[in-house]
């Protein structure tokens, strides 16, 4: 998407004292805590950050998102820029032992990305893109859509496989195509893209030739209901793939309305592995009290997603 505008108004935060805003809010809200660090656990987490890279962030901006990361083993990231300029800022906010991953840039100039903390976490043989053939595109369809044929991602997922403990996990990172909130094309066009990295999945996790049956698919899906009705929810699953319930129910938006960013699996292979731990959280309940407390809903919002995100993260929790 386009850069958000900048806020007009001038706001000023500690960022030690921010992080224990955060930190108290995650140790204490109903529905927030985010289970610690283990040894045989994986704590894996997606996160639209918005234009990362085009938005003027501010050191303690990028130390304050860094600070929500490091919570996790391994983040998928979406809405990296070409320009890495601010996923090197993060990475450098970052504890010295995390790395990156990425693709190239592809619609609305995006990377997808990985961080991950390589103390914990290892990079496997398998890295690349979900591109369909030509000569199979045509097999992309579903029935209750009228766009005459599926003609590619905008941004093709990116995979990367990574190693845990004693478990190898194929990582699929997904931006799907968003086009108009209301037009059926573009709706039918997304869930077209979604059906594609299903039935990737489909057919990666039965191979004989796949490094690892364990796959999910997590990212913006740009879902707007996880419900059986909603079009590209019943796109996603219809391979078998689940989406699983979280803690909180609430969305991962800052309005907290939709439910875009999500984590896809199959019952064996991912799912075995699940703990039944997932959540949104919801960063922007816990910090900048003070400006919450001065500025409208609106502008407060809009501070927020300037300097941080439009989105919140969601994570989930894996044995490994």
């Amino acid at each position: 998407m386009p850069a958000f505008p900048k806020p007009t108004f001038d706001f000023t935060y500690d960022l030690q004292a921010e992080i224990a805003a955060l930190t108290n809010y995650r140790n204490t809200k109903p529905g927030r805590a985010i289970p610690a660090k283990a040894a045989n656990r994986l704590l894996l987490a997606t996160w639209n950050i918005a234009n990362l890279g085009a938005q003027e962030r501010r050191p303690k901006d990028y130390a304050l998102m860094a600070e929500i990361i490091s919570w996790f083993d391994l983040v998928a990231v979406q809405e990296v820029k070409n320009d890495r300029k601010g996923l090197d800022q993060l990475l450098s906010a970052l504890p010295q032992s995390w790395r990156t991953l990425y693709s190239d840039a592809a619609g609305n100039d995006e990377r997808m990305t990985f961080l991950y903390d390589s103390k914990k976490v290892k990079t496997r043989e398998l890295v690349g893109e979900i591109a369909v053939a030509p000569s199979d595109l045509k097999n992309v369809k579903l029935p209750d859509t009228t766009v005459a044929k599926f003609d590619g991602f905008d941004r093709n997922p990116y995979i990367a496989s990574f190693e845990a403990g004693n478990t190898v996990f194929c990582l699929v990172n997904v931006h799907l195509y968003y086009g108009s909130e209301r037009a059926k094309p573009a709706l039918e066009r997304r869930a077209l893209e979604a059906y594609a990295v299903a039935r990737w999945c489909e057919r990666e996790s039965k191979s004989k030739h796949s490094l690892t049956p364990i796959i999910a698919a997590l990212g913006d899906f740009n879902l707007p209901k996880a419900d059986p009705s909603d079009p590209i929810f019943k796109a996603l699953t219809k391979t078998g793939l689940q989406l699983p319930k979280h803690s909180t129910q609430i969305g991962s938006n800052l309005a907290g309305d939709q439910h875009y960013d999500q984590v896809a699996f199959f019952p064996t292979g991912a799912g075995a592995k699940f703990t039944g731990e997932a959540g949104v959280f919801d960063f922007d309940g816990g910090v900048f009290a003070r400006l919450w407390n001065t500025k409208t809903p609106v502008q407060f919002r809009s501070y927020i997603r300037y300097h941080l995100s439009d989105h919140r993260p969601l994570w989930a929790q894996f044995e490994v």
